[in-house]
């Protein structure tokens, strides 16, 4: 499989409203085509302790290219103290949908 100059960016939130409002956010400011915004339970351990909360994952589509710049968004608009952001390079997928993806962030 080839990189297809496509990414998957994600991090989660605490609260749906916050997670929606990100989302919103990203998609106008074009840094990604769209944010797919769904309920986890999430297991983890934070200072020391195992936690267990309920969270807001969202998944942004993007370019490759936006990684860096959409990175450094999520990280200045989260109110974590340490936030999830992982990128995922897409290596396959619809080119028609890859396409609507490089144009909406274009």
């Amino acid at each position: 499989m080839t990189d297809s100059g496509h990414a998957v960016v994600i991090t989660t939130t605490d609260a749906e409203e916050k997670a929606n409002d990100l989302a919103g956010v990203v998609v106008n400011e074009k840094l990604a085509a769209c944010a797919q915004v769904y309920s986890i339970s999430s297991v983890y351990r934070w200072e020391g302790k195992i936690e267990r909360d309920q969270e807001w994952r969202i998944d942004f589509k993007t370019r490759h290219d936006l990684v860096s710049e959409l990175t450094r968004f999520i990280a200045e608009h989260h109110d974590y103290d340490e936030p999830e952001i992982i990128a995922v390079p897409i290596t396959g997928g619809s080119a028609g949908y890859l396409n609507w993806v490089s144009a909406e962030t274009a």
